[in-house]
């Protein structure tokens, strides 16, 4: 499986959906399905039982995870949706922005 080149904090651009063209960070990854939850996009709407921690049940709202195919990482110098190649410094794999060369970690 290919590892994924945005991490948990990035600022990434949504490409497709419904919710394309925001802009955003992102709040978890998981890695094992290549899925990312987005802060404020797509947001889905769950009915919830009553329980005792929830007496009053009714709808909750939350984030669900999309395709990592779907975000596209914004370099944080030249602030512009770009792919990320690999290179290593110090034997360390650091994240490089593909339109400025700017080193992303």
């Amino acid at each position: 499986m290919a590892s994924m080149n945005i991490k948990k904090g990035d600022k990434v651009k949504v490409l497709s959906g419904k919710d394309r063209g925001i802009e955003s960070t992102v709040t978890r990854t998981i890695p094992s399905t290549r899925r990312v939850v987005v802060e404020k996009v797509n947001v889905v709407t769950k009915a919830q039982k009553p329980t005792q921690a929830n007496p009053q049940g009714g709808l909750t709202h939350f984030e669900a995870p999309i395709d990592v195919s779907n975000v596209q990482l914004i370099c944080p110098k030249c602030n512009k949706p770009t792919r990320v190649s690999v290179k290593r410094v110090d034997g360390k794999k650091v994240r490089v922005c593909k339109k400025c060369g700017a080193d992303i970690d």
